[in-house]
């Protein structure tokens, strides 16, 4: 079976993205890959597998490598004489922007290209943590409350401490930040102000259980991954999530009674359906009190959160054949035409 692996992108998270690109090799060792790399100028590079390096990037290696361009239904490679085309479904393994924010998912849909990942709408209410808030409240999740500021705000923050100040539309903890007393705001707001002119102050849950849950819709049921707790200190920070881009290996489950677990699936079933088909997701979640809580999705998660799941070749295979169809209209110029007979022409 045919799969390019799509990676890189011009985002805060492009270093990441090639990680989660070099794990993939490993985990989809039955797939017929191509790799094709997007570099932060937004040219495309058909990479060899033996070159799948993180030092190919850092050095510049790519740049003498295949260039691609999207054409409908795929890449195409010119060449002197004719040229050499590469039509198979992209799996979007771009973390951030470009790849999470639906700039890729528009390309993609243009060129009628198919591709595991989240839409375009999907992409946008996910990225931006504010329109994450809202989508979660549309469908009846609950999730942390929060304040919104904005570059050039009075820096008044009306969420008690100790609270997390992090930027809405960035991932892998990059620019978050615990502030527990009125002499670390100022420094918290410049850091999570480098990386987005918005940010969202959450109030800093003690000691709260966090859970993480994959899964994607394969027919009429959603194939989910097992639940994880994952290990952290105060919060999980880059440190922490930066292993998950790298990670083979399976995690263990997590020590939860049946029911907890069903509401958490029920949650993830609610945020997903009618939004994310196509797409395999984490989210992660709150629990306080018994009470589920959304903390954020993640559209493109780490490694695709291979480590989750029993039999991630096979996920992604049965995936592959439950893509969604973008409906195109037909364009037949009826109305031109009736114009034009009305005139005699």
């Amino acid at each position: 079976m045919k799969l390019a692996i799509l990676f890189g992108g011009a985002s805060f998270e492009h270093e990441i993205s090639i990680v989660s690109a070099v794990t993939m090799k490993e985990k989809l060792r039955r797939f017929e890959l191509r790799f094709i790399f997007c570099d932060q100028d937004h040219r495309f590079y058909l990479i060899d597998p033996k070159a799948m390096m993180a030092k190919t990037f850092a050095s510049g290696e790519y740049k003498k490598m295949p260039e691609l361009q999207p054409e409908l239904g795929g890449f195409v490679r010119r060449k002197l004489f004719g040229a050499e085309r590469y039509e198979m479904p992209v799996l979007n393994l771009i973390h951030g922007a470009d790849g999470e924010d639906g700039t890729i998912a528009s390309l993609l849909d243009f060129y009628k290209i198919a591709y595991i990942g989240p839409r375009s709408a999907a992409s946008m209410l996910s990225y931006d943590k504010r329109y994450t808030k809202w989508l979660a409240e549309a469908v009846g999740v609950k999730t942390v409350a929060y304040e919104v500021l904005h570059a050039g705000d009075a820096r008044q923050v009306k969420t008690a401490m100790p609270f997390i100040v992090k930027p809405a539309r960035l991932g892998s903890s990059i620019g978050v930040s615990i502030v527990r007393d009125g002499s670390q705001l100022d420094y918290a707001l410049d850091v999570a102000f480098e990386f987005d002119e918005c940010v969202l102050i959450e109030p800093f849950i003690e000691g709260v259980k966090e859970y993480n849950l994959a899964g994607c819709r394969i027919g009429r049921e959603i194939r989910f991954s097992i639940v994880e707790e994952p290990q952290k200190n105060e919060f999980l920070d880059f440190d922490k999530k930066y292993l998950d881009f790298s990670r083979t290996s399976a995690v263990c489950e997590a020590d939860l009674e049946a029911a907890d677990v069903a509401r958490l699936k029920s949650a993830f079933e609610a945020i997903y359906s009618g939004l994310f088909e196509g797409a395999l997701i984490r989210c992660d979640f709150f629990m306080v009190e018994g009470e589920v809580l959304l903390n954020e999705i993640n559209p493109i998660p780490g490694s695709m959160g291979n480590y989750l799941f029993e039999d991630f070749e096979q996920t992604i295979a049965e995936l592959l054949h439950n893509l969604p169809e973008k409906r195109m209209p037909q364009v037949d110029y009826r109305y031109i035409h009736s114009i034009n007979a009305a005139k005699g022409k």
